[in-house]
């Protein structure tokens, strides 16, 4: 076929236009990039660097001790098989991965060869699969993300026609049926950075077989990885929430690690805005209880160890992002077990000194972006009192109807809980449709993922508007009254004025203050907060929660004609809806007729002793 040389040049300058500055010279760093293996993250020379840097630190030979400890239990494992969970083979993936990352890092920093064909035998078995679902395409990337690190990491250990095989497995079941494109090319969520993460890595890894391919592959990425990067603005926030900000910043950081080292540049990614700020994000996101501020589709944990943030602290030049990370590895390598993560072992590479991790300066954050949040504690130790509050829309992706949500910490436990994600195949295998978020759609029946479970109103009986965008207008970082308010009104169409503000005290207790007013008709409101605490209510004013011998007073300050009820939630009305054990939910209802306002005002305090005592504040006044 003849092609028109004027129609290519063309083409390849709205290429060039749409990548960041300095990826024009793409060609060229391509043409000058290392042919020899292995290459990717770290090459033979840097090897030595890793050694001394592990000889020279405590806590990372014992990092070092736990990754070769898994791949030692990996030796004598069957290769896993082809087998989907629903519509995913991302499990199957995901293991792989981990085994490759322990096998391929324990095989560099030993030299045994016994790891590197244990590697060469698992990767053998996934290139055997007939494809790697490309259907759902994270399970391809992340596929391809596994055998493009086994592959180079391996390289001298593996037999050659056993690296023929593993590299058409990457060019045909991985980069290859990438160019048929999909929504997540251009997405602006988690699937766009692991995606392009993951193919760049495949690209990079096979760059001396492929050029052509791997430059199409690597320039795509150029273009459409800022699509995602941009969520981060202005300051860092995810709006998918921490959980999926550990999965898409990892492949995010993974992706510009690979090409630094081995083109010597990210082409300017790294600069879009935000990105850089976001592993403080992430620490201020996990409470003094080690839980997460579980907003959207986020479960409550931790997070665990999360190398990425490592990389992050190094490039700020700020070991006190580090803070809550190194108290994570710390009680991971006291369990004295192999395994924490996939990507564990690249703590290795991005670790730098581990003795220096300051305490944070700042203990109250405001977040902007598409989810603006904002988060207080009274201090970085696990008995301070922390506050989390939230804004933003259910329509964002994998968001809840979790607007005015918030969630509290003191004395070493959580008081005010968000239940959180629900494993998708449990929803899905039922025919629930999670992922069109259209105001009645199926997403909004799961009682995890509606207002009726969140720390939030429930406005006749009613769900939040998917199509609402809550901002937070006013935030106060002052000691004595930390506080921020979030106009709720967008997100209940029933309400024609709804404003929340929740403040942390100097005292570690926690005011919620609701200023509403009806529409043109009646709104009956329920007040409501989800806790694992053991209630009684003392009167109808007065509830007392217990957990773990200690006592928390919630009481209800304002209006005057309500009280106190319980709530079931440990069992929820829906037979595809998860359990909630141990859980329900302290609130109250009130009724606001037409054209009428009131104000609904919950005083939090830890151990029942509080110091504030003053009169009632109008959110304005606060």
């Amino acid at each position: 076929m003849n092609v028109n040389p004027r129609i290519t040049v063309c083409l390849s300058v709205v290429l060039l236009a749409a990548c960041p500055a300095g990826a024009d010279k793409l060609i060229d760093k391509l043409r000058d990039a290392p042919k020899a293996h292995p290459r990717l993250f770290f090459d033979k020379e840097a090897e030595k660097e890793i050694k001394l840097k592990i000889k020279r630190s405590p806590a990372l030979k014992k990092v070092f001790f736990q990754v070769k400890h898994l791949a030692d239990g990996l030796l004598d494992k069957k290769p896993q098989e082809r087998k989907k969970t629903g519509k995913r083979l991302l499990g199957v993936s995901r293991e792989c991965l981990e085994r490759m990352t322990h096998l391929a890092m324990t095989y560099r920093l030993t030299g045994d060869s016994r790891y590197a064909a244990r590697g060469q035998q698992e990767m053998l078995a996934m290139a055997q699969f007939s494809d790697w679902n490309p259907s759902h395409f994270l399970d391809v990337a992340e596929m391809t993300t596994a055998l493009a690190i086994g592959y180079d990491w391996m390289y001298e250990g593996l037999e050659e026609k056993s690296r023929y095989a593993i590299r058409e497995a990457i060019v045909k079941k991985g980069l290859v049926p990438s160019l048929e494109g999909g929504w997540w090319v251009k997405s602006t969520n988690n699937w766009n950075q692991v995606c392009h993460g993951g193919l760049v890595i495949g690209a990079l890894a096979v760059l001396e077989d492929k050029p052509k391919l791997a430059e199409k592959i690597i320039r795509r990425s150029c273009e459409n990885l800022p699509i995602a990067m941009k969520e981060y603005a202005p300051d860092g926030a995810y709006p998918e929430g921490p959980g999926y900000w550990k999965y898409g910043t990892s492949y995010n950081v993974l992706l510009l690690s690979a090409m630094e080292s081995v083109l010597g540049t990210d082409f300017g990614l790294a600069k879009s805005e935000g990105f850089m700020e976001s592993a403080a994000f992430y620490m201020h996101m996990i409470g003094p209880t080690r839980k997460f501020y579980n907003y959207s589709d986020c479960f409550d944990t931790d997070g665990g160890v999360t190398p990425a943030v490592y990389w992050l602290a190094s490039k700020n030049s700020a070991p006190g992002l580090l803070f809550a990370e190194k108290q994570k590895l710390l009680r991971f390598l006291a369990k004295k077990r192999g395994g924490a993560d996939r990507l564990f072992p690249f703590l290795l590479l991005w670790a730098g000194d581990l003795s220096k991790s300051d305490m944070p300066a700042k203990k109250h954050m405001c977040f902007g972006g598409k989810t603006p949040l904002a988060v207080f504690r009274t201090g970085w130790n696990k008995n301070d009192t922390f506050l989390g509050i939230k804004g933003g829309s259910p329509g964002t992706h994998h968001a809840h109807m979790d607007i005015g949500s918030f969630v509290v910490d003191s004395m070493g436990t959580r008081w005010a809980e968000d239940l959180g994600a629900q494993r998708y195949y449990s929803l899905e295998s039922k025919g629930v449709d999670l992922w069109h978020r259209q105001q009645n759609q199926g997403r909004w029946t799961v009682f995890r993922l509606n207002n009726k479970s969140h720390n939030t109103l429930v406005v006749n009986d009613g769900l939040q508007l998917v199509k609402g965008h809550a901002k937070i207008v006013r935030f106060s970082d002052e000691e004595a009254f930390a506080h921020a308010i979030v106009d709720m009104g967008p997100v209940y169409p029933d309400l024609a004025r709804a404003a929340r503000g929740a403040a942390l005290l100097k005292d570690g207790s926690v005011l919620v203050r609701d200023e509403l007013k009806a529409v043109k008709k009646k709104a009956r409101v329920r007040w409501g907060m989800v806790t694992k605490a053991k209630i009684r209510i003392k009167d109808r004013k007065t509830a007392l929660l217990a957990r773990v011998g200690k006592l928390m007073v919630v009481k209800i300050r304002s209006p005057g004609d309500v009280e106190w009820k319980i709530y079931l939630t440990d069992k929820p009305p829906a037979k595809y809806d998860a359990p909630n054990p141990d859980t329900c939910m302290l609130g109250f209802e009130t009724t606001l007729d037409k054209g009428k306002s009131t104000v609904l005002e919950v005083h939090l305090v830890p151990g029942g002793k509080s110091s504030y005592s003053a009169d009632d504040k109008t959110l304005a006044e606060w």
